[in-house]
């Protein structure tokens, strides 16, 4: 499936592009961490009805990291430079967190490139502060002043970022300032702009992303829709992928 994936560089970042297929074009997009390969479930569903435009996005797969400022507003113009290279007018997109992320902002703001959305745990909202939440800041806090005291208060910081970052920050690595960037940004004035019918999926069990946040923003976007996988957690479509190529299949065609 991936045997046909080239390298587009628009604006000079090398990028990774998957396009295959025939048929309405739609637009694959992985979560934080993650690359072409990651959708291979949604990628085979759709194969044989569609043309299949996926991408590693910047800082991941095989892509080139972006500039440190990035945040989803760029990642957003960045997709849609590569749907003009390659042509594509207007598309389905599908995406997994950070990728659905990114395809619901740009349904927000460039609304001609959007037909349908199909979103699984998109981020975009922001969580009231809980009392462990405000705990874990003014750990980072005191960390962060620990660490101009010399070695010694270096080496307790870093044994407070251990226990208080998620996992994704401590894997960030040069991808750190843009991971900070997106979790601190709430997409919700930009939700009612979205035109796009949206299908919202979501694990019960999604520790990432609450099912709250789907909640929300399925009342918040137009004409969206949330269907709630019973058991699962952030990974929805890998934890079973034959149910949402079904429904993937049935609310695209």
């Amino acid at each position: 499936m991936t045997s046909s994936s080239f390298f587009l560089a628009p604006e000079g970042h090398r990028t990774r592009v998957l396009d295959s297929g025939v048929g309405h074009p739609v637009v694959v997009l992985h979560g934080w961490g993650g690359r072409i390969e990651s959708m291979t479930p949604v990628l085979t569903c759709l194969a044989p009805a569609f043309r299949i435009v996926a991408i590693d996005l910047p800082g991941f797969g095989e892509s080139a990291a972006p500039p440190p400022e990035w945040g989803t507003s760029e990642y957003a113009v960045h997709v849609c430079e590569i749907l003009d290279e390659l042509e594509v007018e207007r598309a389905h997109f599908v995406g997994h967190s950070f990728g659905a992320r990114t395809s619901m902002y740009i349904a927000a703001t460039e609304p001609s490139y959007v037909n349908r959305l199909i979103l699984q745990a998109p981020s975009g909202l922001r969580s009231p502060p809980t009392m462990k939440g405000r705990l874990k800041k003014a750990a980072s806090k005191g960390g962060r002043l620990a660490g101009r005291l010399g070695p010694a208060g270096r080496r307790f910081k870093q044994s407070i970022y251990e226990r208080v970052a998620s996992q994704d920050y401590q894997e960030a690595g040069a991808l750190r300032p843009v991971l900070v960037r997106v979790v601190n940004e709430d997409l919700s004035r930009s939700l009612p702009a979205v035109e796009s019918s949206t299908l919202l999926i979501w694990g019960s069990e999604d520790d990432a992303v609450p099912v709250a946040h789907g909640r929300r923003m399925e009342d918040l976007i137009p004409d969206a829709g949330l269907i709630i996988f019973e058991g699962a957690g952030h990974f929805a479509y890998l934890e079973e992928p034959d149910r949402f190529c079904r429904i993937t299949r049935h609310f695209l065609d």
